[in-house]
């Protein structure tokens, strides 16, 4: 027997290497990572190949391992050669977000160290770290004290698990699930969608509220509904709001969704995946107003605070809420039960295990400070303010509302034949130059190009490429 540990001993030591052989992994990947920052203007936003990445099939995971720089290859070639290049200041397509430098090296620390920071027990520090990132969100939105929150993949769990503690803070049972009504208007975001499906609320009655000139929800029109599906012996139960739409950058009016909510006793949610890091400038800030009274809000770190995909939060009024929707006790976790100095974040999410995702977004703040942070937001305001006036130069093209962020819709008219086509079309003749990447939405039956821009990688002379190239491409 002992022999037999011995000899797996050996092999599995192969998992453990030494310094000298973990300084030629680690110079090799940084070289490439320093290769691709160096070149990152020099890259293509989108690029095809005809390929597709392909050759990674060529090498299934076999019993030995190859060499580093191998790898490496095909990597570069497979991974981050064809499609869209996310880390780009030319991605002004979907809602870009970043990927700053030092979050990887947080995600590097979190890595090695392997902190487990689901539990205060386990991790007191990673735990404190976490619940100072959400008190610091909950502030920035004027929650009161008794707010909390947790640190999520993205805005889908973290829209999730807002619409499932509302289900459960709301006592809405099974069998009258049919019966509940949820509003918000056709522009809310789809995975709003899917939370309400995947929480077994999709038999709910889902309700669309029109929608002013400015794609925001109208108030009046939201109590009206209320008022007559209460008549009609069904339950309102809450209203999905916006602060900051994909489409269109729209924020909903809050205040009075507000009034609305609490005088009907609904609850009151607000999706600021996308615009919610926007409160930090003061150019937009008072746009803001009201969601202080939000019972739940959700904001991607990942997108206004430029950081790797896989950030995203959830903060709710009352973090008691989020505890009795979410907590379990297990015989094998007996030990971790009498540490209540901090709460702990897999009681306030449905994750258990989780990576340490506080300190991707830790480190940059005390590194850099909130004010690097607040003038890129502003300066993204700008830009869009700046792509609206200009592009409207370009003969042919013609604007949607002004940007309440930095979201805009555009599009080109043909004196003659189908608008929609050509549209479709330019967005793909933008994606084979490859130099920025747009993308298009369709609203009311018309085809719309989108600006989004909110990389940290985007400056002026990136939206002075974007207007050549269209210019180009359509004269």
């Amino acid at each position: 027997m002992l022999n037999k540990i011995k000899e797996f001993e050996n092999l599995s030591n192969i998992l453990e290497p030494d310094s000298s052989e973990r300084e030629k992994i680690r110079n090799a990947i940084v070289s490439y990572s320093e290769s691709f920052l160096e070149n990152i203007e020099k890259i293509k936003t989108y690029q095809t190949t005809a390929d597709k990445g392909s050759q990674l099939l060529e090498f299934p995971v076999k019993e030995t391992g190859m060499p580093i720089d191998q790898i490496i290859e095909l990597i570069s070639h497979n991974v981050d050669r064809p499609g869209l290049n996310p880390a780009s200041g030319g991605h002004i397509a979907y809602v870009p977000g970043g990927g700053i430098y030092p979050s990887s090296l947080g995600d590097y620390l979190s890595d090695i160290t392997n902190r487990y920071a689901g539990v205060f027990y386990a991790n007191p520090g990673a735990v404190r770290i976490e619940n100072i990132l959400i008190r610091w969100m909950c502030q920035m939105f004027g929650f009161p004290k008794e707010s909390g929150g947790n640190l999520t993949s993205g805005g889908s769990i973290a829209n999730l698990i807002a619409i499932v503690t509302a289900r459960d803070y709301k006592k809405l049972k099974g069998k009258y699930f049919d019966k509940a009504v949820i509003y918000s208007t056709s522009q809310a975001h789809h995975c709003t969608r899917k939370a309400i499906k995947t929480s077994g609320l999709y038999e709910s009655v889902q309700r669309h509220i029109p929608m002013d000139n400015q794609f925001r929800m109208i108030p009046e029109l939201l109590a009206e509904a209320i008022q007559s599906d209460k008549e009609k012996g069904l339950i309102p139960f809450m209203v999905i709001t916006s602060a900051g739409t994909t489409d269109t950058g729209a924020i909903d009016p809050l205040t009075e969704i507000a009034d609305i909510c609490k005088e009907n006793n609904l609850w009151f949610h607000v999706d600021a995946a996308y615009g919610g890091f926007f409160v930090l400038s003061e150019e937009v800030k008072d746009q803001f107003k009201g969601i202080e009274f939000a019972d739940s809000v959700v904001i991607d770190p990942h997108k206004g605070l430029f950081l790797p995909y896989g950030s995203g939060a959830v903060l709710v009024r009352n973090a008691k809420w989020l505890y009795d929707s979410n907590h379990m006790q297990a015989n094998y976790m007996q030990d971790t039960f009498d540490d209540v100095e901090e709460l702990s974040p897999a009681d306030l999410s449905p994750e258990l295990t989780k990576p340490f995702r506080g300190m991707r977004l830790w480190l940059p703040l005390q590194l850099f400070g909130l004010a690097p942070f607040r003038a890129a937001l502003s300066e993204k305001i700008w830009l869009c303010r700046y792509f609206y006036e200009e592009i409207q130069k370009i003969d042919g093209f013609e604007v949607g509302p002004y940007p309440a962020l930095s979201i805009m819709t555009y599009r080109y008219v043909l004196k003659e034949g189908d608008s929609n086509s050509y549209n479709l079309e330019l967005v793909n003749r933008v994606k084979e130059e490859g130099s920025v990447f747009i993308s298009s939405t369709t609203i009311d039956g018309l085809v719309f190009l989108r600006l989004a821009v909110l990389s940290f990688r985007t400056h002026l002379k990136t939206i002075n490429k974007c207007l050549e190239v269209l210019k180009n491409l359509t004269s």
